[in-house]
C-alpha cells in the first residue's frame, strides 16, 4: 500500500509523457484526435474569413464568447401590465418604442440629405423636420454613447440602395444545356472567394463517396440546374411591422446587462421568454395579421411559435416538428408560458411529422421556416451531437438539400397572397442565400409557384442603431451578424409573397 501510495505522488509531481499516459488510446492517434467543436472552428477560419473579410475576427470573438445576448419577450398570458415597468425599471428598451422613434430620425435625415443636394423640401416638410429634430435632440441626450450617428449610416446606404435596385430582377438562364457554349450567370451562384473545395461541405450531393468531404463541382451545378426564362422579382419593403400587443424588451448597444430568470404570475405562467435578439426579426418580417392561419414548419424549441402566439392574432398556429425529442422540447416551452389556454381556443395545434411531407396546399397564409442548419454559434461551444462529427459528415453535406426541399414545400403550400418567411443561425450563404435560390426555382418549375422577394434594407434601416447587418452582398435576405459590442445572432433571414 505504501508503495502504491509513492507512485501516485510520484506521478502527481512529474509530468508523464504523451506517450505513457493512456494505455488504450495509443498517444500518437490521441494527439492526432480534434474535438468537433475545434474541426467547426477550423472550418469557420478558412470558410467565413474569405466571406466577412475584415468583419471575421469580430464576429469570431463573438461566437466564442460564453454569454450571448438576449432580449424579453413579454408573456401576454401572464400579468404584461405588470411585467413592462419592471423590464424598463431594469433600464430595458421597447424595441417598438425604439424602431418609432428612429424611423421618424431616419425620415429627418433623408429631408436634411436631400436638402443637401438641392432637394430642398416645402414648408409643411421643414416643420416636421424641427419636430423630428427636437426628438432626435432627447434621444442623443439619453443615449449619447450608444447609438451611431444615422446621417453617416444613411450616406453609406446611398451606394448600397444604388446596388439593390440594380438586381430586380434576376433571370435564371439554364447552365445544362450547353456548358461549353452558355455564358454562365455567375449573379445567381453564391460566389465566395475562398477555395471551392471548402465550400463543397455546404453545397448538396446526389451522391456521396464514403465519408470524403468533398463534393464534385460538377454535382454543385447540377444543383442550380433546369432554370429556364425566369425572373426573381425584388420588391423594396419601407417599414417593418410591430403587432401592437407584442411587446420586445433589450438593452441598448454595449450594454451586456442580463436578464434576471423570470417569474411566474398569477396565471401560473412565466412572466417573459428570453431568446437571442435575431430570432425577433422572422417574426416581425411575417407580419402577422388578424385572423390570419399560421405554419411554423420547424418550430423546437419554440421560441419563435411562441413569439407569434403572443401577438394574440393567429386564428390557429400550427407548430411542427420532425422528432419526438423535438416536439418534447417544444411542448415543455408551450406548458410553460401557455400551459393549455391556447389549446382550448383552439388557436395551437402542435403536429409531428417531416416537413416536407406536409401536404395542406392553401390552408396557411403565413407560414414561418426556421430550418436545421448548422447553428454556427451552439457547434463552437459543445461537441455534443455536434453537425462536425464525423458520424455525421453526409448528414452536414445534404444539409442545404434538405432546407432547400422544405422552403420549396412552404411556398408551395402557401396560399396566393401568402407570406413565407426563411430563416436560419448560419453565416454560410450556402445554406442562406443559396437555399432560398434553389426553392425559389424549383417552386415555379414543379408548381408554377411565383413569389416577390421582399427587399427589407430600408424598414430595418431604423434597427442600426442595435443589431449589426451583415456588410455582403446578399442578393435575396438579409443577416443579422454578432459582435462584441452587441453579441447576438447571426440570424439570417428572407420574407417571400406568393402572387401566383
Amino acid at each position: 500500500m505504501i508503495v502504491l501510495l509513492n507512485k501516485l505522488k510520484l506521478k502527481q509531481i512529474v509530468q508523464v509523457s504523451a506517450r505513457y499516459a493512456h494505455e488504450k488510446i495509443h498517444w500518437a492517434k490521441l494527439k492526432k484526435k480534434k474535438a468537433a467543436k475545434d474541426k467547426a472552428l477550423e472550418h469557420f477560419n478558412e470558410f467565413y474569413a474569405g466571406v466577412y473579410g475584415d468583419e471575421w475576427p469580430d464576429i469570431r470573438a463573438a461566437l466564442l464568447s460564453e454569454e450571448s445576448k438576449y432580449m424579453a419577450v413579454v408573456n401576454n398570458f401572464s400579468d404584461p401590465e405588470r411585467i413592462q415597468p419592471e423590464l424598463e425599471l431594469l433600464g430595458a428598451i421597447n424595441l417598438k418604442s425604439l424602431y418609432n422613434v428612429q424611423k421618424e430620425n431616419v425620415e429627418f435625415f433623408k429631408a436634411k440629405r436631400a436638402a443637401r443636394y438641392g432637394n430642398f423640401p416645402d414648408k409643411q416638410n421643414s416643420e416636421d423636420i424641427t419636430t423630428s429634430k427636437d426628438q432626435l435632440a432627447e434621444l442623443q441626450t439619453t443615449y449619447s454613447t450608444n447609438y451611431p450617428n444615422l446621417f453617416e449610416t444613411l450616406n453609406a446606404e446611398t451606394t448600397e440602395f444604388v446596388k439593390e435596385d440594380q438586381r430586380i430582377p434576376t433571370e435564371l438562364k439554364s447552365i445544362d444545356e450547353n456548358l461549353n457554349e452558355v455564358e454562365l450567370d455567375t449573379n445567381r451562384i453564391v460566389n465566395s472567394p475562398v477555395d471551392s473545395a471548402i465550400l463543397q461541405e455546404y453545397i448538396p450531393a446526389t451522391k456521396i463517396k464514403g465519408l470524403d468531404d468533398w463534393v464534385l463541382e460538377s454535382d454543385y451545378y447540377r444543383f442550380y440546374d433546369k432554370a429556364s426564362d425566369f425572373q426573381i422579382n425584388v420588391e423594396k419593403e419601407f417599414v417593418l411591422p410591430f403587432p401592437e400587443h407584442l411587446h420586445m424588451y433589450a438593452f441598448e448597444r454595449e450594454n451586456n446587462s442580463r436578464f434576471p430568470n423570470p417569474k411566474k404570475g398569477s396565471t401560473g405562467v412565466s412572466d417573459y421568454y428570453l431568446f437571442d435578439g435575431g430570432s425577433i426579426l422572422p417574426v416581425l418580417a411575417l407580419d402577422i395579421q388578424f385572423n390570419d392561419m399560421v405554419l411554423d414548419m420547424c418550430a423546437a424549441p419554440g421560441g419563435k411559435a411562441l413569439t407569434i402566439l403572443q401577438t394574440l392574432m393567429p386564428r390557429i398556429l400550427v407548430a411542427n416538428d420532425v422528432t419526438e425529442s423535438r416536439i418534447k422540447r417544444l411542448k415543455n416551452v408551450m406548458n410553460q408560458y401557455v400551459l393549455n389556454m391556447c389549446e382550448k381556443e383552439n388557436m395551437l395545434i402542435i403536429t409531428q411529422q417531416d416537413a416536407r411531407a406536409i401536404d395542406e396546399n392553401g390552408r396557411y397564409n403565413k407560414i414561418l421556416v426556421d430550418v436545421p442548419c448548422t447553428t454556427d454559434r451552439h457547434i463552437l461551444h459543445s461537441d455534443d451531437n455536434n453537425i462536425f462529427k464525423p458520424s455525421r459528415v453526409k448528414e452536414r453535406l445534404k444539409m442545404p438539400e434538405v432546407q432547400s426541399e422544405i422552403l420549396t414545400t412552404a411556398l408551395k403550400l402557401v396560399s396566393v397572397g401568402g407570406t413565407v418567411v426563411y430563416s436560419t443561425c448560419s453565416l454560410s450563404p450556402v445554406q442562406n442565400d443559396g437555399v432560398v435560390h434553389v426553392a425559389l426555382k424549383k417552386a415555379w418549375e414543379e408548381n408554377n409557384s411565383v413569389m416577390v422577394v421582399k427587399d427589407m434594407t430600408e424598414a430595418l434601416l431604423p434597427l442600426r442603431c442595435l443589431y449589426n447587418f451583415g456588410n455582403i452582398d446578399l442578393k435575396y435576405g438579409h443577416i443579422v451578424v454578432p459582435n462584441l459590442k452587441n453579441n447576438w445572432g447571426p440570424m439570417y433571414f428572407c420574407k417571400m409573397v406568393k402572387v401566383q
